[in-house]
């Protein structure tokens, strides 16, 4: 194929050729003003001389002809899964490359649309945007997208240049339902309601027999399901009130009706993580001392904690007539304390406190009633402790895990963790821990600086943790009835505060001691927890506990299958099992007598979001490129080829626009004539007009 076209190479720049042109015209209409014979062949003479300077040139092209290329959107989401789609889709493909063979010179591209990175859903725009950036714009000739029109990036999409052809999947009598979470909150307060909106939605051509209501399923951590009757296509606002901190997993779910496309959107999980709204904390000290602002000044410095703190000034022994009730530098509320609002408190610490009658009888067992009740205390013990002034021997003493023998143990000593207390979260891991009484150091072990005194304990119950002077237990940890009680031995931690010999971690231990108290989940002893790693389906289990060695991890999969995995020791009180999620959904967790769910995934994915075949998400680039919507079910359309610019989809037909594209082979370049040919031409023009001239003066003299 060749082609030929005019070029120009100016012998002079173009102005000045302008410029002759110009004063060549004046002298042609002077000339024909005077009625002078030969004007025009003078005009001639001076075009082609301007002509001539303007360099015209003849360039032919050796062209080589270019296929078309028509793309074929080959959709194997998993949407497309459903029903028959898959079967529709291979027919559909089958067909439309056979077609597209059979148009004399196109090609045809396919590519195939998997699920989306993540749950990034159906991404066809990207596709289209891919297959315009492969191949020249020239020779696109069109698009055939084979899918249920979900797409989910169509705002990717880009102009395309051809018509882009969608052959929909699917019934037009299909229909779905699927259970949709409108809002819901990523943190709840415990025992404050918190709301999750969400609805039923049905689909595409709902039959009378899907009726107007359902069943809605709740189930809170894997516990029994409670079942609510609800309006379908209504907005609901569902309360949920949190009982425990940490993540909470609320699964709700609507049972399959007959004939829908799929089960999979009827299920939807939220996990809640619930914290408190803030922590109440009452700290009674009784009596100033080097180490009494220890308590307050952690307390104080969490933002999440309010504080009421009461220091015992005066005790009432002191003889100076001064009245019990001028004690204080203001009135000890006792009764709103420890009888009208005990309840409110998330922990109570006494802080070296003596039984002096400040606290009447009733009062001690008021707040063993709250513990038991599920009440946080900790006792933090000086000499006192050790007289008969002693909380152990007031109503309170039933719930203290330790019975003082009388002796106070005086000289110095060094803190160290008990073979519990490297496995309990609140002492295991601490910074530069020395071993245990009568084991060998551990390397790396830091310098903790010693303490001074401590109270002799006996009849320890819960955990000891940690030991002091003469191995004697100086942390003990207690579950009593539904609350928790801890007891510090010793009024000496302060010590590590002021860096006596190097210090130690005063900090970290007390904040720990107070929020396992307080039942934070993340210093539970016995715990089964799980993470998801981001962006994969790797599951990571960590069972902290008490005992040496744990039993093996039973894993429950979505759809009902279970498995058991060896779980592998990951260092003091944990042990670790990791397994990779075959699908997403609900996975039910079970050590013991330990229960776990954890959501792999959504529990609803994106390509489940909208199962009914739609063209709506593609109709923007479709209606731009003069493409069309053709349904399978119909039967496969015709391939016809039509003019660029025109409709390209009718009943039972769609077309694509062959675009005529070619390849420059090789490129040659000739004058129009040569120079002397553009001279003799000019001067023979000139010769005539100045013949004709002569002849018209003769004639005119004659």
């Amino acid at each position: 194929m060749n082609g030929l076209s005019v070029i120009w190479a100016p012998l002079i720049g173009m102005d000045a050729i302008r410029v002759l042109a110009v004063l060549a015209a004046l002298a042609i209409a002077l000339a024909l003003w005077k009625r002078l014979g030969g004007w025009a062949l003078r005009a001639l003479a001076a075009a082609v001389l301007v002509v001539a300077l303007a360099g015209p040139m003849l360039q032919r092209e050796a062209r080589t002809p270019l296929s078309d290329i028509v793309f074929l959107i080959d959709d194997r989401s998993a949407s497309q899964q459903l029903s028959d789609r898959g079967a529709q889709t291979d027919s559909a493909v089958a067909g439309l490359s056979a077609a597209v063979a059979a148009l004399p010179n196109t090609e045809l591209r396919r590519i195939t649309v998997p699920d989306g990175p993540g749950d990034s859903g159906t991404r066809i725009g990207a596709a289209l945007a891919d297959a315009l950036a492969s191949e020249p714009r020239g020779r696109i000739a069109g698009a055939l997208v084979v899918s249920d029109g979900e797409a989910h990036d169509a705002d990717a999409a880009p102009s395309f240049p051809a018509p882009v052809q969608l052959l929909l999947t699917g019934h037009a009598s299909d229909w779905d339902r699927r259970l949709v979470i409108s809002s819901a909150p990523a943190f709840g307060i415990i025992g404050e309601e918190t709301k999750i909106r969400l609805r039923i939605a049905d689909e595409g051509r709902v039959p009378a027999s899907a009726g107007q209501t359902a069943e809605l399923s709740i189930a809170v951590d894997g516990a029994d399901p409670v079942t609510y009757t609800v309006k379908v296509g209504e907005d609901l606002e569902m309360p949920l009130t949190l009982d425990h901190g940490g993540q909470n997993v609320v699964q709700f779910s609507v049972p399959a009706a007959q004939g829908e496309l799929t089960a999979r959107n009827n299920s939807a999980v939220v996990q809640i993580n619930g914290v408190r709204d803030r922590l109440r904390v009452l700290l009674v000290s009784g009596e100033p001392y080097a180490g009494e602002r220890t308590w307050r000044n952690l307390l104080k410095s969490d933002a999440g904690v309010d504080l009421v703190h009461f220091t015992i000034l005066r005790p009432p022994e002191k003889q100076d007539g001064t009245p019990t009730s001028e004690l204080a530098l203001i009135a000890f509320p006792t009764r709103e304390l420890f009888v009208d609002k005990i309840d409110q408190f998330d922990l109570i610490i006494f802080d070296r406190y003596a039984e002096r009658g400040i606290l009447p009888v009733s009062y001690f067992r008021n707040i063993r009633r709250y513990v038991e009740n599920g009440g946080a205390l900790l006792v933090s013990a000086g000499p006192e402790f050790a007289t008969v002034e002693s909380l152990a021997r007031t109503e309170l003493g039933p719930v203290i895990p330790g019975r003082p023998t009388g002796k106070v143990l005086s000289g110095p000593f060094l803190p160290r963790p008990t073979e519990a207390g490297l496995r309990h979260p609140v002492t295991a891991g601490l910074q530069g821990a020395p071993a245990p009484e009568g084991a060998s150091e551990a390397p790396g072990a830091g310098p903790w600086g010693r303490w001074l005194r401590q109270v002799e304990l006996t009849d320890t119950r819960g955990e000891v943790v940690m030991t002091g002077a003469r191995g004697a237990p100086l942390l003990v940890l207690s579950h009593e009835g539904k609350g928790r009680v801890a007891l510090l031995a010793s009024d000496q931690a302060w010590l590590w505060d002021r860096g006596f010999e190097g210090g130690g971690p005063q900090l970290e231990l007390l904040r720990r001691i107070a929020h396992w108290d307080m039942k934070e989940p993340e210093l539970e002893e016995e715990a089964l927890t799980a993470e998801v790693a981001p962006g994969s389906q790797q599951v990571t289990v960590t069972r902290r506990s008490m005992a040496p060695a744990v039993g093996p991890l039973e894993v429950t999969r979505p759809d009902g299958t279970q498995t058991a995995l060896t779980m592998t020791d990951a260092g003091p009180g944990r042990h670790v099992a990791v397994f990779d999620a075959p699908e997403a959904g609900l996975y039910r967790l079970a050590q013991d007598d330990l229960r776990r769910v954890v959501a792999v995934g959504p529990a609803s994915p994106r390509e489940f979001e909208r199962t009914v075949a739609d063209a709506t998400p593609l109709a923007g680039v479709i209606a731009a490129s003069h493409g069309g919507v053709s349904r399978l079910e119909d039967g496969l359309p015709r391939l016809i080829a039509v003019r660029e610019g025109r409709s390209a989809a009718g009943p039972g037909w769609i077309g694509i626009t062959p675009r005529g594209a070619s390849e420059v082979g090789g490129i040659g370049v000739d004058p129009v004539l040569p120079d002397w040919g553009w001279l003799a031409l000019a001067a023979g023009l000139m010769v005539a007009a100045w013949l004709i001239e002569g002849r018209g003066r003769r004639r005119r003299a004659g």
